[in-house]
């Protein structure tokens, strides 16, 4: 069984900072999906991950880290062994600590290191 993505879309970066930077590191980025609603902000390591204004990214939520689709086991252990995060350069991982959503078509929040709202899209 492959691993699902519960979330898969191409972002523009829109601002950097856009409160003023707070960190020498970090950088809070302001993204946007062409032809959409989708707004995103998201806090970055910049000093490993160098991104700016008009770049593009891909954002992908899924349940696990496991390419076959193996639940997580709530801890990473690299092992050797391959992952989705293989696929790409910069990986977040966590657990959702706060879904808000409303009726069917309205806006979703979902509360991560991120900030990500569209009204197209349903955590189900």
């Amino acid at each position: 069984m492959a691993a699902e993505a519960i979330f898969d879309e191409i972002f523009t970066v829109d601002k950097m900072d856009p409160d003023g930077k707070k960190f020498d590191k970090v950088s809070r980025i302001e993204a946007s999906v062409e032809q959409s609603a989708i707004k995103m902000q998201l806090d970055v390591n910049t000093e490993i991950y160098r991104i700016g204004v008009n770049d593009k990214f891909t954002m992908m939520l899924a349940s696990t880290l496991s390419s076959d689709g193996t639940p997580d086991t709530g801890y990473f252990t690299q092992g050797g062994r391959k992952t989705l995060a293989d696929k790409y350069e910069y990986v977040m991982h966590g657990k959702l600590y706060k879904i808000t959503d409303g009726a069917p078509g309205t806006i979703v929040y979902v509360f991560i290191l991120i900030y990500l709202c569209t009204n197209a899209y349903c955590a189900h």
